[in-house]
């Protein structure tokens, strides 16, 4: 067999991807696999900007992906961590209700949590949330105690170990320039030569609505990016905050709302907001693609969003804007919150699938074409329920894709 001749290539190298390989080469020993990085390195976008955050499983519904994921991904996840020797800090996570409005939110993401398996789940009072939380303000709480933060893409890099371990190839520096289908076989062009596969597994993150179309996908759903920035708390304002602190989110969002997170190299985030980026890497304001721009613009699912999120669009991009409005809504949680306590942080930009009908899509989605495997959405929590979405691809690829066991 040809050395650049593959039985599956996996296009991006974010956690996902590294999962899906670690999983195939791990099940699938005589499957020769290769990773398609186009970065020097791995793990640079939506895995080495998220913040860290090893969910529980609270908010999903019932029976949904990312429910039945997400809660199984903490447990392999966690397990993971301590075979290998990374570090994680068990946390935990309030999430908390400032007004009275609020409330009936709070009950239904415990209802969702209780019903997910998530365990040691508690409505707390003020008075417990003043001992786990002491600067924190609320007339009511939820106790997530098993939440902890990890550096994802140490674990991404372990993933990749294991990979190579078993066999497996991981190519950086390699970026995708179109798909060619020679009869059963697919040729992968890159600015590096020429990749030879029978099958693919498309976890392109921001990019792979543009892979999934040119291997025969669906038009019908198009990855909106939205940037989330942070601010970072002064090393001396650091101990306003001990974990994980949460506002109970819009149920009309897939967004969770401006929140405070400890870092596990101890530094805590303030943020993020949800402003569109125009650029599908745009991690700064100044970011423009305008091609990228153009393609957003003439998507009909983008102006039915639009016409349905305009308010809080502005309002995002008020608070982008306005350091004072950003510090506002903090100091909801956190009243001690002074605009001298922050710093600005870094950004991150989120793959949204979003539907030709205007649909924020709320679950993982994944799809399959003609030898190839999607994943097309897998935002928040994406990292947390990595083994699980892997295990789940590489079932997926043994059935579809006809591998020898």
């Amino acid at each position: 067999m040809s050395p650049n001749r593959w039985d599956v290539a996996i296009i991006g190298g974010g956690i996902i991807g590294l999962s899906s390989a670690l999983h195939l080469t791990s099940l699938f020993p005589k499957t020769r696999v290769v990773v398609l990085e186009k970065e020097s390195k791995l793990a640079l976008h939506q895995t080495g900007h998220n913040s860290g955050v090893i969910h529980s499983g609270v908010y999903y519904k019932q029976g949904s992906r990312k429910a039945v994921f997400c809660v199984e991904g903490v447990k392999r996840l966690k397990q993971y961590c301590q075979q290998k020797g990374i570090e994680y800090d068990r946390c935990g996570k309030v999430i908390v209700a400032t007004d009275p409005s609020e409330l009936p939110g709070l009950q239904e993401i415990y209802r969702r949590g209780t019903d997910n398996g998530v365990p040691d789940l508690r409505i707390i009072d003020p008075d417990e949330l003043a001992e786990i939380e002491p600067h924190t303000r609320g007339i009511k709480a939820l106790h997530v105690p098993g939440t902890a933060v990890v550096d994802y893409a140490r674990v991404s890099q372990a993933y990749a170990d294991d990979v190579r371990q078993n066999g497996g190839e991981i190519l950086t520096g390699h970026k995708l320039l179109g798909i060619q289908r020679n009869g059963p076989d697919l040729t992968l062009e890159t600015d590096q030569g020429d990749v030879h596969c029978r099958s693919i597994i498309n976890c392109a993150g921001l990019y792979a609505d543009t892979v999934a179309r040119a291997l025969g996908g669906s038009n019908d759903v198009r990855i909106i990016p939205f940037r989330g920035e942070y601010y970072v708390l002064r090393p001396e304002s650091r101990g306003l905050v001990r974990g994980l602190v949460y506002p109970v989110p819009d149920p009309r969002f897939p967004f969770l709302g401006v929140h405070y997170t400890k870092r596990i190299t101890g530094e805590v985030e303030a943020g993020p907001n949800a402003v569109l980026a125009w650029a599908r890497e745009g991690y700064r304001k100044t970011n423009v693609n305008l091609p990228e721009a153009f393609r957003h613009l003439t998507y009909p699912g983008f102006w039915r969003m639009a016409m349905r999120t305009w308010r809080v669009g502005l309002a995002e991009m008020h608070r982008s804007v306005m350091k004072g409005v950003f510090v506002k809504d903090l100091q909801k949680l956190i009243p001690e919150v002074r605009s001298q306590d922050l710093t600005p942080g870094g950004a991150g930009v989120r793959a949204q699938a979003v539907s030709r009908e205007g649909r924020l899509l709320d679950d993982f989605s994944i799809q399959q074409t003609q030898g190839a495997i999607h994943v097309l959405n897998a935002p928040s929590p994406g990292a947390t329920s990595s083994l699980s979405i892997g295990a789940h691809i590489a079932q997926l690829a043994a059935q579809s894709f006809n591998l020898p066991a």
